[in-house]
């Protein structure tokens, strides 16, 4: 089914520092949280791994969220035991997840890593953990997340979404497998583009001077197609990035001044 509106516009904030931009994030996520709490009474938010869930930290001592609304899922997660160090599941439970108690762990939705010898059953099983939260697939075409928090790697890959991959053009699957991810480890599953593309919000976060090359694709060129610059949300859909002036020193996209 093709999206019925056109894709957003993206708005660019960028921070003198990443302390600076995660206090932002935080403020951000907060008043998202808070609109779909009055909506729907929970908040849906997918997350990835990478620096991101290190940048979601100024949550822990931010008054206003209610932990205890939330659903959390993974834009994509490693085949890995869950407490491998490549674990996305892992690095989010110390970084986050440990430090708020009062979020109940039975609202973090993780892999069923007992299905590693079938990556098809395992990306199958995640995907009904999604039609549970998001009734019946056949009511829904696609999830609608409140929130899905993105990082972008140096080759535009976000989620387990790489360049030149097949999985770019999945049109069907909320989720996806890929075994030969080009960064390590190779098995993955991943939420596919039109799951991101009709997100309430979806916000990347990006720092530091390795991200100058990529970001300037994104934003300025991106008809180059990186798989983070396909992430374009059907409008009433928001597209944010959050970046930290490091990062956007090359680009020249318009930025935007943070508020509220």
């Amino acid at each position: 089914m093709p999206l019925m509106s056109v894709p957003t516009h993206p708005i660019l904030y960028s921070f003198p520092t990443t302390s600076d931009l995660s206090d932002s994030l935080a403020d951000y996520i907060i008043k998202a949280q808070r609109e779909s709490i009055e909506k729907r009474g929970r908040f849906s938010v997918a997350i990835s791994g990478g620096s991101l869930p290190k940048t979601l930290t100024s949550l822990i001592t931010k008054p206003g969220v209610k932990w205890d609304k939330w659903r959390i899922f993974y834009a994509d997660e490693r085949v890995v035991p869950p407490d491998h160090e490549d674990s996305n599941h892992k690095l989010a439970q110390e970084t986050l997840y440990s430090k708020v108690p009062l979020l109940p762990l039975e609202h973090v939705h993780t892999i069923d890593y007992t299905l590693k010898d079938d990556l098809e059953e395992l990306a199958d099983a995640y995907e009904k953990e999604l039609i549970r939260e998001f009734a019946q697939k056949d009511s829904a075409r696609f999830p609608v997340f409140d929130l899905i928090l993105l990082g972008v790697g140096p080759d535009g890959h976000t989620a387990s979404l790489f360049p030149a991959h097949e999985l770019l053009s999945e049109s069907d699957r909320w989720v996806a497998y890929i075994e030969d991810s080009p960064k390590p480890p190779p098995r993955r599953v991943t939420l596919t583009l039109p799951v991101i593309n009709h997100a309430a919000r979806v916000a990347f976060v990006a720092t530091g001077a390795g991200k100058v090359n990529v970001l300037r694709d994104i934003l300025d060129t991106p008809e180059l197609g990186l798989p983070a610059a396909r992430v374009r949300p059907a409008a009433p859909g928001q597209l944010v990035w959050f970046v930290d002036d490091a990062a956007s020193a090359e680009v020249k996209f318009a930025k935007s001044e943070f508020k509220l």
